[in-house]
């Protein structure tokens, strides 16, 4: 009797580890600012069972590719634009689960204080992806130092400028590469992540992006065929949940005042997929 108590009492042990063992759920970032801002997530979603572990990666490319190929479960670093043109220029089939933020796409310099400084012969640089280098071009018509030929679409290029205030070069960059090259150019265009990283606010700007528009909403991304299995799509909804929370929007508002505004937490984008 003794010893079927004992076995019954080891079973039982077993099967409760097993239902409490936790989650992994590997989150694909660029930037180290994400570290820091996905903390009150991890917090929330440990009490829950879900172990969070952020990826970091240093170019706008590789987390789509790691989310397609099964190396990440989640990416959460860029905007919808960005993520339209990846899904359509390289077949990748995710599906965006949740919005988190929009922010802005700076002008930023150490050699200049105000756009009145700029002179004939200066460098700018912006991104030299196409959907963040579109939205910088318009940063730059937007701020008056070039205008855009009648009718430029959402997201010109550089053939799409109509006229220079002054006679500078716009010159193409990986994003990540623009705040290091600050100290030879006269300004960049440069993404918030990178701008963090890098020790700038966006009271430094010398120009500052007004953009606002929902292709530039940033988001989750899963991958499509994940949706379709019911405890990743629960798991799914807690990291949405957590992100969209009370405690996160004081969070970004605290720590990143000016650079990360919550967007779009009213829209259930799970909702499509829940049975």
């Amino acid at each position: 009797m003794a010893r079927k108590f004992l076995l019954s009492f080891v079973l039982v042990l077993a099967l409760s580890l097993s239902a409490s063992a936790d989650v992994t759920v590997r989150l694909g970032v660029t930037g180290s600012v994400y570290d820091e801002m996905w903390q009150p997530v991890k917090e929330m979603l440990a009490k829950e069972g879900i172990k969070l572990e952020v990826i970091q990666f240093t170019d706008y490319v590789t987390p789509n590719r790691a989310l397609a190929d099964g190396d990440i479960d989640l990416n959460g670093f860029q905007h919808r634009i960005y993520f339209a043109d990846e899904l359509q220029s390289r077949g990748y089939k995710l599906t965006n689960i949740a919005n988190t933020f929009v922010v802005p796409l700076n002008l930023y310099s150490i050699k200049i204080k105000t756009l009145d400084e700029l002179k004939d012969g200066d460098v700018i640089a912006i991104p030299n992806d196409p959907t963040n280098g579109g939205r910088a071009i318009k940063v730059l018509a937007t701020s008056g130092i070039i205008t855009l030929r009648e009718g430029a679409g959402f997201n010109p290029t550089k053939e799409d400028i109509a006229s220079y205030s002054k006679k500078i070069t716009i010159q193409e960059l990986a994003a990540n590469t623009i705040p290091s090259a600050l100290p030879d150019i006269a300004a960049g265009v440069i993404n918030d992540t990178y701008a963090l990283d890098y020790g700038l606010k966006a009271s430094d700007a010398v120009f500052a992006d007004q953009a606002r528009e929902k292709e530039y909403w940033n988001l989750i991304a899963a991958r499509t065929s994940d949706l379709s299995d019911p405890a990743k799509l629960e798991t799914y909804a807690k990291i949405v949940k957590a992100y969209q929370s009370e405690t996160m929007k004081n969070h970004l508002a605290e720590l990143y005042g000016g650079f990360f505004r919550p967007v779009g937490w009213d829209e259930d984008l799970l909702a499509p997929f829940k049975k």
